[in-house]
């Protein structure tokens, strides 16, 4: 694959936002209906209730993947599926809800939107870095039904945090996927969704319109976003003290999850864009998406209830350019993180075995960080581009599992769903952690680089004694 390069944000007017005097229109929200013959009681045409409905229910289910005893738990499993596949018997909000003063308006998803699900808009497709050929549906299914039968969600016979497996592939194989391979891809052809007819019967929005609210709703941020900082944005999402009052646009005294909350696509791209991560980055995903978002959708509101013509879908698409690159970069750039934050786990696993000490904290630090790594791995590779080789030798570095204590690692899921492992080398892996952030630094061109690990292959491969493997992909 061609390496992906960023579009010049300056040629779509992507203007870097300073955090102060910004205009008021600065908020993505509050479009006038421009449907022609319109006859409803609505004076917005903005909605994208149904995904913020559905980061809500991912949110409820990865907290759920850590409800386990140890046992298989039919009831456990019947809760979680819930979940995924919608129920009518209503959902609570189980995540996020109120913390300290940091108050969340709403308690049931139904508030929000009714008859959601996320199994309907999970990627489809053949899930090539797991065994057995599974579908994005099953292999979310898979988990489900192991993390119900897990102790608190880990696995640590065979190295897995199935809350982390789950919620990091779900904001690919649905938030991501859903934005980039369909709202900003498909719908945005003359002949999908247009502009001079309603999105249904009787909507106050366009096809145009409501296509591109759904796959910013995905992106999971405030709607007042450019008014603030990446760090607020991320506080938000942690729910933090000092995060309420930059969340609370309104001045109502609560958070209103439909239009103030962070969400996890759009917390990693602050994330990175705040420095939490311990260093200046220097990148700008979160308001360079947001803005292409916003820009995007005055652009559609001003063809005022008519078909968008050639140079205006042209222009639209430039602006789903750009998003879809830099949340592609935001997904890299996490994938390279966690490679980073695996190989010094690794490291620190050493040291304890080495002394003979109590690995438990560290263990399973390690497979919580393995899991975001895998999960995020995948997510990438559901978006609209075909990774092809990218993506095979990068799932051959992550393989099926990571590295345990004793030198086994799974290798295989036999036809009964039970793991299947083989003997590996501790400081191959590590080594395989190095090679998959050059990889994603040469593929995808990722700036931030958290927990880079240092050194040429040549020479990390014979500190850690992992002979000739550092041409071996």
């Amino acid at each position: 694959m061609s390496k992906i390069l960023t579009l010049g944000v300056s040629a779509l007017s992507l203007a870097m936002v300073s955090g102060a005097a910004i205009a008021d229109d600065a908020v993505y929200g509050k479009f006038p209906v421009t449907v022609k013959g319109y006859d409803g009681s609505k004076t917005s045409s903005t909605g994208y209730t149904g995904q913020i409905a559905r980061h809500l229910l991912h949110d409820t289910l990865k907290k759920l993947a850590y409800k386990g005893n140890g046992s298989p738990n039919a009831a456990l499993k019947a809760e979680m599926m819930r979940y995924f596949k919608g129920s009518k018997e209503g959902h609570a909000i189980m995540a996020p809800v109120t913390k300290g003063p940091f108050v969340i308006k709403q308690t049931k998803i139904e508030e929000i939107s009714k008859g959601k699900n996320l199994v309907g808009k999970t990627y489809k497709g053949t899930i090539t870095g797991m065994p057995n050929g599974m579908t994005g549906v099953e292999l979310v299914e898979f988990w489900i039904d192991k993390a119900s039968s897990a102790n608190k969600g880990y696995d640590y016979a065979n190295g897995y945090d199935y809350g982390q497996l789950i919620s990091k592939f779900i904001m690919g194989a649905v938030s991501y996927n859903q934005a980039v391979d369909n709202y900003l891809d498909e719908k945005l052809e003359a002949n999908k969704k247009p502009n001079d007819k309603p999105y249904k019967k009787g909507a106050p929005y366009t096809g145009k319109e409501h296509s591109w609210d759904e796959a910013f709703g995905y992106f999971g941020v405030p709607a007042h976003t450019l008014k603030l900082m990446p760090k607020d944005v991320y506080n938000i999402a942690k729910r933090r003290k000092e995060g309420f009052p930059a969340a609370d646009f309104n001045k109502d005294g609560k958070v209103d999850l439909k239009t103030e909350m962070t969400f996890g696509p759009g917390y990693y791209a602050a994330g990175f864009d705040a420095s939490v991560y311990g260093k200046s980055n220097g990148t700008d995903y979160l308001h360079t998406i947001t803005r292409a978002f916003l820009d995007g959708r005055k652009l559609i509101t001003s063809a005022n209830g008519e078909k968008l013509t050639n140079a205006q879908r042209t222009q639209l698409k430039n602006y789903a350019a750009v998003i879809g690159t830099n949340w592609q970069k935001v997904l890299a750039e996490a994938t390279y993180k966690y490679a980073g934050s695996v190989y010094n786990d690794m490291a620190k696993l050493k040291v304890i075995m080495d002394a003979k000490g109590d690995t438990s904290k560290a263990l399973k630090k390690y497979l919580k960080h393995w899991g975001e790594l895998k999960g995020f791995a995948l997510a990438l590779q559901t978006g609209k581009d075909n990774l092809g080789e990218t993506a095979a030798k990068l799932n051959r570095l992550i393989g099926f599992g990571p590295v345990m204590l004793n030198s086994s690692q799974v290798v295989d899921i036999d036809s009964k769903g039970n793991y299947v492992r083989d003997e590996a080398s501790w400081g191959e892996y590590m080594l395989h952690m190095a090679k998959a952030q050059r990889l994603l630094e040469d593929k995808f061109g990722v700036k931030a680089k958290n927990k880079a690990i240092a050194g040429d292959l040549a020479d990390i491969a014979k500190q850690l004694g992992a002979g000739n493997s550092a041409e071996n992909d």
